[in-house]
């Protein structure tokens, strides 16, 4: 629906069947629905085996968290697939009836292969005219014009459906069924990689992978985007590092000091929930109205809400690649900040040193067998090739490179000069970080040669003002 629909003409009957073959060729394979329908149904499935041994085991608390992580995400999966198809108004009683036995998603899966078989052999009446522009060769950019039917449509549908219920079922239910199991293993003084563990980091890491080329193609929706098998593998190493390092994370610092867990996890996550309307509010944005025509005020705020929730979710276990705009008309801000991106991983880098050293402080018995400061520096380094591989992802294989607007590595070189928070600089003929940044190269130095100067000060007084220029 994001595509740019110039015009529909009505094509005659003997030039259909060229144009179909034209599109069953051009047509891929709905591969990322099968796999996000399998990562789903597995994922259940092992949960409900493992909520089963609980119960038999007698372990009744595992038994529900296990449970309601599982069935509260089967039916996010299922009212998400029900609102993108707007099957609440359509006539489709048995489609609603098989999403209500949670087996939507099994439903979905089929009807997208049926599309995809038929194309080529049921005639299209009304194709779409889409108008895309190529990446730019030679600073110059081709528009180029191609039909699109309506099974390449109603496909098109299904994948960005598929492609957002990943990201909810990653985050709202694989991350935190993944901590939890793992913190049973570590309370029980057996760790050992379980299935469900298994398949709920892959779902995770899959969950982030959608979201990185959700928000690739959200941003660049003009452009054709063709993402390579580079990118993926960047995305996957970058995601699977950062993921996994934040979990365990977790979990150690969870096993030595149950009590702090929580506010650790209440400050994440109402930090990134809150972020997003200070910053609407702070615009000062009339309400936005244009979400859904079909509802009320009130039904937008609960959906704006539930929004701002998945992205506080996404947050709380790695950088979210679709960063929210609550004033926006699309709600995604579509600019490319490196200076927010750095900060984040400064600070999360700084959290989880924090964590692994209050862990490593407070270390019951149970961890004497283990080399805990080689634990630690493992961990450290696993994070740190997670910012290598995001890097690298950015600077070699983004499929959308050229057109930054600025350089990543001299974005995230000016930013990493907020870690100069205890430079002191005595001279005053000394040039200023924020010169030496390039950030405002022009703006006089009201300070005199004899005062004392604090370019950290500077740093942060300027940050915002950054933001605003980055894209200059």
């Amino acid at each position: 629906h994001q595509s740019k629909e110039r015009n529909r003409r009505e094509l005659d009957s003997p030039s259909l069947r060229p144009v179909d073959y034209e599109w069953h060729l051009r047509m891929r394979l709905p591969s990322s629905i099968f796999v996000s329908v399998s990562l789903f149904t597995a994922e259940t499935t092992a949960a409900l085996y493992l909520s089963s041994t609980y119960r038999s085991d007698g372990d009744q608390i595992w038994q529900g968290l296990t449970l309601l992580f599982t069935l509260v995400t089967s039916v996010l999966v299922q009212l998400t697939l029900t609102f993108i198809h707007r099957d609440l108004s359509r006539d489709r009683p048995l489609v609603l009836l098989l999403h209500i036995l949670q087996l939507g998603p099994i439903v979905r899966c089929l009807e997208a292969f049926c599309i995809y078989g038929s194309v080529g052999r049921v005639e299209e009446p009304y194709v779409s005219i889409t108008r895309k522009r190529q990446m730019p060769r030679g600073g110059q950019s081709e528009e180029v014009e191609r039909q699109v039917g309506q099974a390449e449509g109603k496909l098109f549908t299904h994948r960005a459906a598929f492609a957002r219920t990943s990201v909810i079922q990653a985050f709202l239910g694989s991350a935190p069924q993944l901590t939890l199991q793992l913190y049973i293993c570590v309370l029980q003084q057996g760790v050992s990689i379980g299935t469900l563990m298994v398949i709920s980091l892959l779902s995770i890491v899959y969950g982030a992978l959608r979201c990185n080329i959700l928000a690739i193609k959200i941003k660049y929706d003009d452009y054709e985007v063709d993402v390579r098998p580079a990118a993926y593998l960047c995305i996957f190493l970058w995601r699977s590092f950062e993921i996994a390092t934040r979990v365990t994370v977790l979990v150690l610092f969870s096993s030595v000091l149950q009590l702090w867990i929580l506010p650790v996890v209440l400050l994440n996550f109402f930090l990134f929930f809150l972020y997003p309307w200070v910053l609407f509010w702070q615009s000062h944005s009339p309400f936005p109205e244009n979400i859904e025509k079909t509802l009320t005020r009130v039904g937008t705020t609960i959906v704006l809400c539930l929004l701002t929730f998945l992205y506080a979710g996404i947050n709380m276990f790695c950088w979210s690649a679709v960063q929210l705009k609550l004033n926006d008309p699309d709600l995604i801000n579509k600019s490319q900040n490196w200076y927010r991106m750095a900060v984040y991983y400064m600070l999360r880098f700084v959290e989880n040193a924090s964590l692994l050293l209050l862990w490593y402080i407070y270390k019951t018995d149970f961890y004497r067998f283990i080399c805990s400061p080689l634990l630690v520096l493992q961990l450290l380094v696993a994070y740190a090739m997670a910012i290598f591989f995001m890097l690298v992802f950015y600077q070699f294989c983004h499929p959308c490179r050229k057109l930054f607007s600025s350089n990543m590595t001299q974005g995230l070189w000016d930013c990493s000069a907020l870690l100069c928070l205890v430079c002191y600089a005595p001279d005053g003929d000394a040039i200023s970080p924020i010169e030496k940044a390039g950030l405002d190269p022009l703006a006089p130095d009201p300070t005199p040669h004899t005062e004392t100067r604090w370019p950290c000060l500077e740093l942060l007084t300027a940050f915002d003002l950054t933001e605003q220029h980055a894209h200059v």
